[in-house]
């Protein structure tokens, strides 16, 4: 709906009825040192249509993903979403719901969900999945949350290979917790996470394809910490890499948390996402969220509910598994619907189909004069060092309309040893021309900087 703004005569009869002699004094309660003295540097109102055409100059100066060559990865991928999720997901049935706490009018929903949660733990490789989280670093801090709860132990281990933003959110939830242990970044190697396990940790945190793109040996840091009483959370960001690489349970997995952006949801400026969280059976009464089940009715029939838990425990904050009281219900079906428009046929294909992208990135990029590539093994994701300082290059070729990946200095400003790491990902819609326009671009911009 647009902005329609209120007439005098529509103000005076809604301060009437609250019983407010002007719009000011509903501000009385803010103190006097807290109110602007002047009004904000803004514009005066405008017409409609000039705000309109503003607002699309203003548009015009973004360069969008699908713009030119797009290498960039690190926790969000570009990939083809199908014009049929679109068109579903924008049916009024499924818009408008919300959580749906009455089952009778709800069944439509549930079933969605309850869908959506038997292809998470058929992708995780594990028993049970719950009905979607935010995202993947939320629900990163709340699998340490979990494991916390199961284990009665405090020490966590963080990869040293961990997305940077999810090592945040864990420091943000357990608020710098001393028993948090954070590895230095690990650009070129597994690091030594199994050297920090002991009896009292409750659970190491490793992603694979980890933020650098390398895959990692889950089976021996799974027999690590169960050793020694603890959990292994394993950490996808690209979920897509699922569909060709062993899945997590197999290897030895206790929780399992994804980004499922990949699926069904385009970049959207970074949002709304979509987290998946599955776990094994023994773990269920543990894990956060919600959780749909199949049930029968008075009759027989076959239905939907939500089961195990209630809002309620969610609101109750001391006694909550989490406190997150609602899901990416929309962004779970979206994800739902590709993956069931898909299949394991198709979801293999397409892997199949971004790896070898990536290696045919990985052949030009190697051949490049001063760019070595960091990875032994990668799915679509890989690591370049440069001979300088990598920001000022993607810049470079971002004024040439070529964006270039993710300088790691970005995300990973004080640690100068990464300062020229620059951190590329290929997709299914990567082009030749795409990877040898920034091999041609990356090439110059080097000789470039280099003169």
């Amino acid at each position: 709906m647009r902005y329609l703004p209120h007439s005098d005569a529509e103000r005076a009869d809604m301060l009437a009825v609250i019983g407010a002699k002007s719009a000011e004094a509903l501000f009385s309660a803010v103190p006097r040192n807290a109110l602007l003295d002047k009004p904000v540097d803004l514009p005066s109102h405008s017409p409609e249509f000039t705000v309109e055409a503003h607002m699309r100059a203003l548009a015009r100066k973004n360069f969008a993903a699908g713009d030119g060559p797009f290498f960039i990865g690190a926790g969000a991928y570009r990939h083809h979403v199908p014009a049929t999720v679109d068109h579903l997901i924008q049916r009024s049935e499924w818009l408008t719901a919300y959580t749906p706490y009455q089952p009778e009018v709800s069944q439509g929903t549930l079933q969605m969900l309850f869908e959506f949660q038997t292809q998470v733990a058929h992708l995780t490789g594990m028993e049970v999945a719950n009905a979607s989280m935010y995202d993947g670093s939320t629900a990163t801090a709340e699998a340490v949350l979990m494991a916390r709860r199961l284990t009665r132990k405090d020490k966590i281990v963080l990869s040293g290979g961990l997305h940077p933003h999810y090592r945040d959110v864990v420091k943000t939830y357990l608020d710098h917790s001393p028993d948090l242990i954070s590895l230095p970044a690990s650009p070129e190697g597994q690091g030594d996470i199994l050297n920090w396990i002991d009896a009292d940790t409750a659970a190491i945190v490793i992603q694979t394809p980890d933020f650098y793109g390398h895959l990692r040996d889950l089976k021996a840091a799974a027999d690590a910490i169960h050793a020694q009483g603890g959990l292994l959370i394993v950490v996808v960001t690209e979920v897509v890499s699922l569909g060709l690489i062993e899945a997590p349970g197999a290897l030895g997995a206790d929780i399992v948390v994804c980004e499922g952006q990949s699926i069904g949801n385009a970049l959207n400026f970074g949002g709304p996402y979509v987290g998946l969280m599955a776990t094994r059976k023994e773990f269920i009464r543990q894990m956060p969220g919600r959780l749909c089940g199949e049930t029968v009715d008075a009759d027989g029939n076959r239905g939907f509910v939500l089961t195990l838990s209630t809002r309620e425990q969610h609101i109750r904050r001391e006694k909550a598994t989490s406190n997150i009281c609602t899901n990416s219900g929309l962004c779970a079906l979206a994800f739902s619907i590709h993956m069931s428009l898909l299949g394991e046929a198709g979801l293999t294909r397409l892997a199949r189909l971004n790896h070898a992208r990536a290696v045919r990135l990985s052949r030009a990029l190697r051949a490049v004069p001063g760019v070595e590539l960091l990875n032994k093994s990668f799915f679509n994701e890989m690591t370049i060092r440069l001979p300088v300082p990598a920001a000022p290059i993607v810049e470079m070729l971002a004024r040439a309309e070529v964006l270039a990946g993710v300088p790691v200095s970005r995300l990973e400003p004080d640690n100068p040893d990464l300062a020229n790491l620059i951190v590329l990902a290929a997709t299914e819609l990567t082009t030749d021309d795409d990877i040898e326009m920034l091999a041609e671009c990356l090439h110059a911009a080097l000789s470039e900087d280099a003169a």
